[in-house]
């Protein structure tokens, strides 16, 4: 990362700071009295919502795209094999994330499977995962026919406790995959000192963190290979898309033959025959390239402008009983804010269940979700572990001490019942919008009695 960037991020933090605390000093919320003036019927109760105006729609497109996407369907050079946009979206995503080195690939998911490939993740192995996560980070360790082993998250930072991984740690594990979940860093200085110690690679999931800072780098520079995502919902979005980074020759030719059918790359594989090594086709496709080129120029501001809203958020929300925004993780020094979470306290709002809670914030104009639930529960791993290979590659007691440690995870349960997220495109909003969405709870909060 450029020490302009640093000396920036700290500018927006200091700017923010003081206009947070000035808006603060005018306007101090008085909970459970009226002088607020938001002491009045809540919108769920026939009253009237605190906004009525559409937010920013995602994804944004920029119509001077349309002449270089129009130019490669009329050149029938569709796939990468025939062009040459996505060696320079690679070019160009390495420089805005201080990567040596970038591999685009189809999806967020492919690149994962990508890296875990090449790192040798292989059947009958077991993988560290967070539990607080999108199912597509266990997904691949199944897809690579391992074991993903869950260590408990941290309530503050929402993302794996680095205090929680050993204990997980068996002969059979070969890896830690921490999730920078919702674009927050995990602790990624204590995560590679339990690798280094154990003797085991770090494949940083970064789908939800372009531009995310832990220290002086990048999220998903910090490992032995990280990977994103470009999906719609993405900061960089291309309907899907992904791309993997790192910084060893090797490994990363590895990544670039495995993604392209095992088709050997680079120096490190120079004189190898045509197909020398297993391989996939997870390769990204000229138009996924193009429209990600189109978004590379505003990528920065764009993240500046969630960061600035993010903290003035942090700035107000804490003042309110009950609400208590994330935490960075030691080291991390910005986020980037694919999600905007924090903790819902139902007992500061006499028991209000966070269901009743949401269904009032969004009748009051604020979209915002429950965020992840107890997803191992939900089936998948009961599926996978049942089947005849996994009963092949792991021991009935082993399976049976797997099915409890899913019983094993307090803080991560606990905070699938209190989270709430907000979507990072109401973070390309305006100060007024955020005003909107501080408003919006303390109104609730004020008016808490009504949906009792």
């Amino acid at each position: 990362m450029k020490k302009n960037d640093l000396t920036r991020r700290r500018f927006i933090v200091s700017a923010s700071a003081g206009t947070a605390g000035a808006m603060l000093t005018s306007y101090l919320p008085v909970f459970g009295n009226s002088g607020t003036g938001l002491t009045t019927a809540l919108a769920l109760k026939g009253g009237k919502p605190v906004r009525t105006r559409e937010w920013v729609s995602w994804p944004i497109w920029n119509p001077d795209a349309e002449a270089p996407m129009l130019s490669v369907l009329r050149s029938g050079n569709w796939w990468r094999g025939s062009g040459n946009l996505c060696s320079e979206f690679e070019e160009q995503y390495a420089e805005l994330i201080g990567a040596k080195r970038v591999v685009a690939t189809a999806s967020g998911t492919t690149a994962l499977i990508t890296a875990l490939h090449v790192l040798g993740v292989d059947a009958g192995d077991e993988v560290i995962v967070s539990p607080y996560t999108f199912i597509a980070t266990y997904n691949v360790v199944f897809n690579s026919k391992a074991l993903p082993v869950f260590a408990d998250t941290d309530q503050e930072t929402f993302t794996i406790n680095p205090h929680k991984i050993e204990e997980r740690i068996t002969d059979r594990t070969t890896a830690i995959l921490p999730v920078h979940i919702l674009g927050l860093p995990a602790d990624m200085n204590r995560i590679n000192a339990i690798a280094q110690e154990h003797q085991l690679v770090v494949i940083e999931d970064a789908c939800q963190a372009w531009l995310a800072e832990y220290g002086d780098k990048m999220c998903g520079t910090l490992g032995d290979l990280g990977c994103f995502s470009f999906q719609e919902s993405k900061h960089i979005a291309s309907g899907e898309g992904g791309a993997v980074v790192g910084s060893n020759d090797e490994v990363m030719d590895r990544c670039q033959a495995y993604h392209n059918c095992g088709r050997p790359y680079g120096a490190s594989m120079a004189g190898m025959g045509q197909n020398p090594v297993r391989g996939s086709n997870k390769r990204m496709t000229q138009m996924q390239a193009v429209i990600l080129l189109s978004q590379m120029k505003r990528a920065r501001a764009d993240a500046d402008k969630r960061l600035e809203n993010a903290l003035y958020l942090d700035a107000r929300l804490k003042e309110i009983p009950g609400i208590i925004p994330y935490k960075l993780s030691d080291g991390a020094t910005r986020s980037a804010y694919h999600l905007y979470p924090f903790r819902y306290k139902k007992e500061h709002f006499d028991g209000l269940p966070r269901e009743r809670f949401l269904t009032a914030l969004r009748a009051e104009g604020i979209p915002c979700s429950e965020g992840y639930g107890q997803q191992y529960f939900d089936g998948l791993i009961e599926e996978a572990i049942s089947t005849r290979g996994y009963k092949r590659l792991f021991s009935e007691q082993r399976l049976n001490r797997y099915r409890e440690e899913l019983h094993d995870l307090p803080d991560n349960d606990q905070l699938t019942r209190e989270a709430v997220w907000f979507y990072q495109n109401m973070l390309l909003s305006e100060r007024e919008d955020m005003d909107d969405i501080i408003h919006a709870i303390q109104k609730i909060y004020e008016n808490r009695k009504q949906l009792l």
